[in-house]
């Protein structure tokens, strides 16, 4: 039986092993102890899931505590996406393309239960790689704002964390990066492959994952080692990652209409979209200078608005930053020209 828990100090969510009493949390170390089931009454606002518990109704549990039923996997895996735009509707934040980007990338969503609050992303990213086997492609995307926070630990090359910021980030706090990499990369077992599309803010090295391709205009690159000082491990647990990110971790997103002439949308996802319907979808390499071609061809005449970076506007209410241009990283190192991409 596995069950999931929140941890105490940090509240991201945790896998129970079974007979468990206590455990601890690998992003903050806080121990959290659990009481005996049997001793409590069954409530259906409880924190803790039991996987093969009947869910109450009403009302309806939140689809991310347990894992959806479908059909076995087949002989080359199960696909498995978590599709994000947060729009931070009616506040001085609001971005106009994120809600388009979502669409673009998926259907529209309705279920309340899957609003991008810090509690929905969290169980989200945790159901993207639960029980996932050899053969599995996951994709993550989000589409928002992305900011930075001074790191403490020594693990960041810059000195700051990256963030994402789910839409109640301003009374629930950002989700960090050192989280994200404990949720949805170190885990991921040996047969598992997962894309990330992060278009935010500095979002260069979000997933902190190892290895980051510094490229030139040129197409020429090289693979630069993110690798934490302390030793801390970044990587998976065998498994795949590579994140197109929107721009590198000093640099700010572009939410425009310019791009598609029709409506608002985040420039890097539109320019993801832009290279795979445009047949540049060979290798990574060929991935990532499309993209970059697409906004740098576009970019005298971007007009919109800059999805800005949360750091500067609250500090000095300025826009901060310089014109975006997407990264690509990974937890190995390969020839980006010679290894296809594939979702």
């Amino acid at each position: 039986m596995m069950m999931l828990v929140d941890c105490s100090n940090c509240r991201i969510p945790l896998q129970l092993p079974s007979g468990a009493r206590v455990i601890r949390c690998s992003v903050c170390q806080a121990v959290t102890r659990i009481a005996d089931p049997r001793a409590l009454p069954s409530s259906p606002y409880s924190s803790t899931h039991n996987q093969n518990s009947t869910p109450p109704a009403p009302p309806a549990p939140s689809p991310y505590g347990q894992m959806p039923a479908g059909q076995p996997a087949g002989v080359h895996g199960r696909k498995k996406a978590v599709v994000c735009g947060v729009s931070y509707l009616n506040s001085r934040y609001e971005l106009k393309g994120c809600m388009n980007d979502a669409k673009c990338m998926s259907k529209e969503e309705t279920d309340p239960y899957k609003k991008p609050t810090k509690h929905n992303m969290r169980m989200a990213m945790f159901w993207l790689v639960q029980g996932c086997q050899p053969g599995d492609s996951l994709v993550f995307h989000f589409s928002g704002h992305g900011s930075q926070q001074r790191n403490y630990t020594g693990d960041e090359v810059d000195g700051y964390d990256e963030t994402l910021c789910p839409m109640d980030f301003d009374t629930q706090g950002m989700i960090v990066d050192d989280e994200i990499n404990a949720t949805i990369v170190r885990p991921l077992p040996r047969g598992v492959k997962l894309h990330a599309i992060i278009d935010a803010c500095h979002s260069g090295t979000v997933l902190d994952l190892p290895f980051l391709c510094r490229m030139n205009r040129n197409g020429q690159f090289v693979w630069e080692d993110h690798r934490p000082r302390s030793g801390v491990w970044k990587g998976t647990n065998g498994g795949e990652v590579i994140s197109f990110s929107g721009c590198d971790d000093d640099q700010t997103s572009i939410d425009t209409s310019a791009l598609s002439k029709i409506t608002s949308t985040g420039a890097m996802t539109y320019s993801f979209i832009q290279a795979i319907e445009g047949g540049n979808a060979t290798t990574y390499g060929n991935m990532l200078n499309a993209m970059r071609s697409t906004i740098r061809n576009t970019d005298n005449n971007l007009g919109g608005s800059v999805v800005t970076s949360l750091l500067t506007m609250l500090l000095t209410g300025q826009i901060g930053g310089s014109r975006q241009e997407p990264q690509l990283t990974a937890n190995e190192t390969f020839d980006v020209y010679t290894k296809p991409f594939s979702l």
